[in-house]
């Protein structure tokens, strides 16, 4: 599922401003593993973006999650705006809930399923997959979950 619409997001406080303007994902994945859930506090949901296409303003802080990614935050308010591979051109896995727009995204999947916290069940037809089947595909993050 893509479009090609602009989007226009930014984190809390407005500092730092997100615009994809070219093509995108229009579904939104979730990660449970433990990382994510730390990172998140809970629900970790993003939708895809090629790097080409996002334009960010304002302060970043970069952190450098695992030897595969990157996680990005805004430092005035600590908004989670990004996860991103280091490879140069990456694609962006942007934070759906920065983007208004991206409410009306159906969820199309969920990784790491045999670790999601009892709170956060959800609903629908969407592809789910467990740790050991979705590192079975991506040996890359086997235990360094990115």
């Amino acid at each position: 599922m893509s479009a090609s619409s602009e989007l226009r997001g930014q984190c809390l406080c407005g500092a730092v401003q997100i615009t994809v303007s070219g093509a995108h994902d229009t579904g939104v994945a979730v990660c449970h593993c433990f990382r994510c859930q730390r990172w998140s506090g809970g629900l970790y949901a993003t939708f895809n973006a090629p790097a080409a296409f996002v334009t960010v303003t304002g302060p970043v802080t970069r952190y450098l999650a695992s030897p595969l990614a990157e996680r990005a935050f805004c430092p005035a308010c600590g908004s989670n705006l990004w996860l991103r591979n280091h490879d140069e051109g990456a694609k962006f896995e942007l934070i759906a809930g920065l983007f208004a727009a991206a409410a009306d995204f159906p969820l199309i999947s969920e990784i790491y399923i045999d670790q999601a916290p009892a709170y956060a069940p959800l609903r629908g037809d969407h592809l789910r997959r467990t740790a050991a089947e979705y590192e079975a595909d991506n040996p890359a993050v086997e235990g360094d979950t990115p």
